[in-house]
């Protein structure tokens, strides 16, 4: 096993492992418990009381946070025409059709973001394997192949974020920097908790809320009272 550095058993000492803390003070916790020399972010990890393996308990989605990640999303449109210069006006950084997905099939990735509009796609779906592959193909259920290419740029630039559930049945999402108040990390954390409830399948049984953690890039983890969140 890898050994942690003197920074980090520290840091680990001002957490206890065994406690459950409410959201405001596991956030005070982690922002002191990040010793790294670059801003990392804060991120929640949320066990949920589904079956990662039926379909009808899939968990995945879109949110806006509030006072966004922190991080300025590099935005790929695939449009042509009027929605190629709407989507200019709204800010994305790239806009193209042809042009773009021949320069993607050569390599190039300077983008984490893709949106399309919905007459693209039959182009778009030729870099299936190139895009879905890195998590980048435009999809309907995270609000990334629509015709308001406005709203679907200005919301990534806000701090719109994609969760969906992995096979461990966890959700894992950036809730912002540790330069952020406090008091922002926590209305992100509660934005994000708010919509999983919201996104609860019906066929979910039981406890869906089962824990919800909270860190910094390099540093320890801190439990939150999940109870409080249902």
């Amino acid at each position: 096993m890898a050994k942690h550095g003197k920074k980090y058993q520290e840091a680990v000492k001002l957490i206890d492992v065994e406690a459950t803390y409410e959201s405001a003070e596991a956030i005070e916790l982690v922002k002191k418990a990040a010793t790294a020399k670059f801003d990392e972010t804060v991120e929640v990890a949320v066990r949920l009381g589904v079956d990662p393996k039926k379909q009808d308990q899939a968990v995945r989605g879109v949110v806006v946070l509030p006072h966004g990640t922190g991080k300025t999303k590099r935005v790929l449109v695939f449009a042509k025409g009027d929605k190629a210069k709407e989507a200019e006006a709204a800010g994305a950084d790239y806009v193209g059709d042809a042009d773009v997905i021949a320069k993607i099939q050569q390599g190039w990735f300077e983008f984490d973001v893709c949106v399309a509009t919905p007459d693209m796609m039959a182009e778009v779906g030729k870099l299936g394997r190139i895009l879905g592959g890195k998590g980048l193909m435009p999809n309907p259920k995270a609000g990334t192949v629509t015709f308001d290419v406005t709203k679907a740029v200005q919301e990534i630039k806000a701090g719109k974020i994609e969760y969906r559930l992995d096979r461990a049945g966890q959700i894992h999402a950036p809730i912002g920097k540790v330069s952020f108040d406090s008091e922002k990390l926590n209305e992100n954390l509660k934005t994000l908790i708010d919509a999983l409830n919201r996104a609860k399948p019906a066929a979910a049984k039981g406890v869906y809320l089962k824990g919800i953690s909270v860190s910094s890039t390099m540093g320890p983890g801190a439990r939150l009272n999940a109870a409080s969140f249902r």
